[in-house]
């Protein structure tokens, strides 16, 4: 019998117990999700998407972006100790091989994902690697907010794509803390004022 390395329950022989395994396969997934959403947060977020606000800063000596966000990821830390943890699970079961490059958040939670059944069957340090995870998403989530902030559709692109004046028309999503909208279809930038305004006016009416 041995116990988990989390929780401290009674396992089968395992490093990791069935319960905190499923915990870091949804942590693991999330987290790319995560620091993704702290690089849209580097701009201070407002109430509503009308409200986007702008990159440039008034004078003085306040930074126009989210300094705790800054900082966290300028530490690189979750990019670090997840592929530091990577590097060391290679280690464990392929010696032989020599260690992965950094490839960044999202592959290296997919390479730990995958290899998650071995993890907890067989790592030593499962659970370390389960506390390390737990801590990146409650200070990502710290940050971010609670749940993660997704797009919402804030209306249908104007732009005209060619010259029998054919509209766009595709949706138009917004995150918060994003200073612009971007059509993902077209590639047409919404940027201040003005350019908001005119989106918002020529918005298809509702049929009633």
């Amino acid at each position: 019998m041995s116990t988990c390395g989390l929780c401290g329950t009674t396992t089968d022989e395992a490093y990791l117990c069935q319960r905190d395994a499923v915990r870091l396969a949804e942590r693991l997934a999330d987290l790319p999700l995560l620091h993704d959403e702290l690089v849209h947060c580097l701009v201070p977020r407002q109430q509503g998407w009308g409200e986007i606000v702008a990159t440039r800063a008034a004078a003085g000596p306040r930074s126009p972006l989210n300094e705790d966000v800054l900082d966290e990821l300028g530490s690189g830390e979750m990019a670090a100790v997840l592929h530091a943890r990577r590097v060391d699970i290679q280690r464990v079961r392929w010696p032989q091989h020599s260690p992965p490059p950094p490839d960044g958040v999202a592959a290296d939670c997919r390479w730990l994902a995958m290899e998650l059944d071995w993890i907890a069957a067989h790592y030593p340090a499962a659970g370390d690697l389960a506390a390390e995870a737990r801590a990146l998403e409650a200070r990502a989530r710290a940050l971010v907010g609670d749940p993660i902030p997704r797009r919402k559709v804030v209306g249908t692109c104007i732009a005209v794509t060619d010259d029998q004046g054919t509209v766009c028309g595709a949706e138009i999503t917004h995150r918060a803390g994003e200073s612009r909208l971007v059509c993902r279809v077209c590639r047409c930038v919404y940027e201040g004022q003005n350019d908001l305004l005119l989106l918002l006016h020529y918005q298809p009416q509702e049929t009633p």
